[in-house]
């Protein structure tokens, strides 16, 4: 099942839906997955590309925003960014720019029309995405966002497709797993959350997504508890 990314698809758009009560049930299970140390950077990554993580990532980030709290979204995919075609905003300035040129925060951080969410595109892609994702100058940057946001949600690459996400799973608090049903095998998942856990990522658990239920919803999204979760 290959993801388009259309409006429908964030819970704006219906939050009766079984969809939207499964993003909330994500949230939660977020935020109580440490009581010790809140879980206020995460990381969303997938086994392969086309698992739907960028909508994951979105939905996740409105259903935060939902409950009063200040979340920014980056899209941290430097290959194939996703997030300024989710929420229908241009990408000539973003996460790139912010790194490799003396541009103003401010300028970069958009408001898309969900209260209470802003949104950082990955600007242009440069030829060099690991180099710059693995910078201190990133490091810094989310230092910076944490002062202003309570959550910060990353759209990362694909973990097996290249070695961005293991690198960005190393700067954020927790990271959730995308894994398709039916599309990428358990030996594939596996693989992923093993590659994930050699750089000791806070593994906060995986979604399974294209789980079909009995409503008309095109997508399920199920959480599957915590770092001690097996595939």
């Amino acid at each position: 099942m290959k993801h388009k990314m259309k409006n429908h698809q964030l819970i704006t758009s219906d939050l009766s839906s079984r969809v939207a009560e499964s993003y909330r049930v994500l949230r939660t299970n977020i935020q109580f997955s440490s009581l010790d140390k809140p879980v206020k950077t995460i990381l969303i990554t997938s086994t392969a590309p086309a698992e739907g993580k960028s909508t994951t990532a979105a939905n996740l980030a409105i259903a935060f925003a939902q409950t009063g709290s200040k979340v920014l979204i980056i899209d941290g995919d430097l290959r194939r960014p996703s997030q300024h075609k989710v929420f229908k905003t241009s990408n000539p300035l973003g996460l790139t720019n912010l790194l490799m040129q003396n541009v103003a925060t401010q300028i970069a951080v958009r408001d898309v029309g969900v209260p209470n969410l802003k949104v950082v595109s990955s600007g242009p892609i440069p030829p060099n995405p690991s180099e710059i994702i693995g910078s201190g100058r990133m490091r810094d940057l989310l230092d910076s966002f944490k002062k202003d946001f309570d959550i910060i949600i990353i759209d990362g690459p694909p973990t097996l497709a290249v070695t961005d996400s293991a690198i960005l799973s190393s700067m954020v608090d927790g990271v959730i797993l995308v894994v398709a049903v039916g599309e990428v095998s358990k030996e594939m998942a596996n693989k992923a959350k093993a590659q994930l856990a050699s750089v000791k990522a806070n593994i906060l658990g995986v979604v399974l997504n294209g789980v079909e239920g009995d409503s008309q919803d095109d997508y399920y999204y199920y959480y599957y508890g915590s770092r001690r979760t097996k595939s």
